[in-house]
């Protein structure tokens, strides 16, 4: 019967425990290194989060309640990242000919691509997007239209858009063809850079006897708490209690 007692107890302090952290997928299909960057995040926010394999991928899981808190920090730093073609997987062979202009619309497509992704590889460079005309002759007999390109960088505080803006237009003109001279005009090569707004972290912090515990988590430790002081009052009533049964039995 104590046997019994003491299963019955434990099954529902591991169900109060568990049930407190009940958790959801906050991303899925994502690469290990894509998940290890939005674990790294969260982390640094103080979000708890679980990576989970599966046959797709890495998906992520946070509690909840943290789910506010964790799509706000990830948003602001632009994580995942966006997902980018490469002129390989945009010129794949599929054994469809294509006309000239689906080829010249594909080949603008992934040449923004990979600059984009270039550029989104520089530290403090959360979202970029690249827009490119290529030369091209309106009409028989006019002058051919020059190329030009936009680009428009969302970065965070540890860029410095005046010390890596000449770089960035060098890198772009350079990687587009016809526009190798035109890296001083600026009606060519257009370069936009905000800044984006900082994550404000408006956790409350609540007083759990002496420790100062998020305000969504006090639920969790307010249940771990009780099943613990259970958890102890049982480990000594318990034995109490078997030896009363064992004595009335050998009586």
């Amino acid at each position: 019967m104590a046997a019994r007692l003491i299963k019955s107890v434990c099954f529902l302090l591991v169900l109060a425990v568990t049930g407190c952290g009940e958790s959801v997928v906050l991303h899925s299909q994502l690469s290990e290194q894509e998940a290890n960057a939005v674990i790294a995040e969260l982390a640094d926010k103080q979000v708890h989060a679980q990576k989970v394999p599966d046959k797709n991928g890495i998906s992520i899981r946070v509690r909840t309640e943290a789910i506010s808190r964790a799509i706000n920090s990830l948003s602001a730093a632009g994580l995942p990242r966006t997902k980018r073609s490469t002129l390989g997987d945009i010129f794949r062979k599929e054994g469809v000919i294509s006309t000239p202009l689906e080829e010249r619309a594909r080949y603008i497509y992934a040449l923004s691509q990979e600059l984009e992704a270039t550029l989104s590889s520089i530290d403090g460079v959360i979202v970029a997007r690249v827009h490119v005309v290529l030369p091209e002759r309106v009409a028989p007999g006019e002058a051919v239209q020059p190329a030009s390109a936009s680009v428009f960088i969302k970065h965070d505080a540890r860029l410095d858009p005046d010390g890596i803006q000449s770089r960035v237009r060098r890198m772009v003109a350079s990687s587009i063809p016809g526009m190798a001279m035109t890296i001083d005009n600026p009606h060519k090569i257009t370069t936009v850079f905000v800044l984006a707004a900082a994550f404000q972290d408006n956790q409350q912090l609540l007083f759990f006897g002496p420790f100062l515990v998020p305000q969504q988590d006090l639920g969790f430790w307010k249940s771990l708490f009780a099943a613990l002081v259970t958890g102890c009052l049982l480990a000594i009533i318990t034995p109490v209690v078997w030896l009363k049964l064992r004595k009335k039995g050998s009586a």
